[in-house]
């Protein structure tokens, strides 16, 4: 399966954190027949809201990787007693025969090499105008039609363009009789939604979201 790993560090630790928890990965993976994919270093953030020890800062470092469900639960037990590291969460994105398409296609804006947005390409293509989002999202809504099936995209915690939009400025989530998107992808859309504000990326109190510090 391939996997896609968040960790959170310290930002105090500078530079080499990024080289020690991609070592960690590899070590890691060694014994599980696993492999790193992909190795993004985003950078130091501020938090769309501060962790419980009062963090309000963390550097992100961002992880594909293929293995088993054993090498997750190593992961998550060299995290945990790292004390540089602030969160780790590991995520399935899909099976083995997507890897490449995985890899190929990733995008964040929080990335600094491979910053983008998934409807980046979708402002391109699509053939109703995709200049206003706001007015876009609206009409589907009026409608009673599901704006993700129509784009061919579903909501990505990383990418917050995607899901910003559900979320209401006291935090709560849209329901899917209000947005008119489909029950499946109120799902997606709500399972990404908690993935960033476990991470930092989304507020819970309010539709903020990390920001380069």
């Amino acid at each position: 399966m391939i996997y896609e790993l968040s960790v959170v560090t310290k930002p105090e630790l500078g530079s080499e954190a990024h080289a020690q928890i991609v070592e960690i990965i590899k070590d890691a993976l060694k014994g599980f027949e696993g492999e790193l994919l992909l190795a993004d270093d985003w950078g130091k953030l501020r938090f769309a809201q501060p962790y419980a020890n009062g963090a309000k800062h963390g550097h992100f470092h961002y992880f594909i990787f293929r293995s088993n469900t054993q090498a997750n639960t190593e992961l998550t037990r060299r995290f945990g007693i790292n004390e540089g590291v602030l969160r780790s969460l590991v995520f399935n994105i899909g099976g083995d025969a997507e890897q490449e398409n995985i890899v190929k296609n990733f995008k964040s804006p929080f990335s600094k090499t491979h910053r983008g947005s998934v409807l980046d390409n979708k402002k391109e293509d699509d053939e109703e105008g995709f200049e206003d989002m706001e007015d876009d999202r609206r009409k589907f809504a009026k409608r009673k039609s599901c704006w993700f099936t129509a784009k061919k995209i579903k909501a990505d915690w990383k990418d917050p363009q995607t899901w910003n939009w559900l979320v209401s400025e006291f935090g709560k989530i849209s329901p899917a009789r209000v947005s008119g998107i489909s029950m499946k992808h109120q799902r997606f859309s709500n399972s990404a939604i908690k993935h960033a504000r476990q991470l930092g990326i989304s507020s819970y109190l309010s539709n903020a979201t990390a920001e380069r510090a």
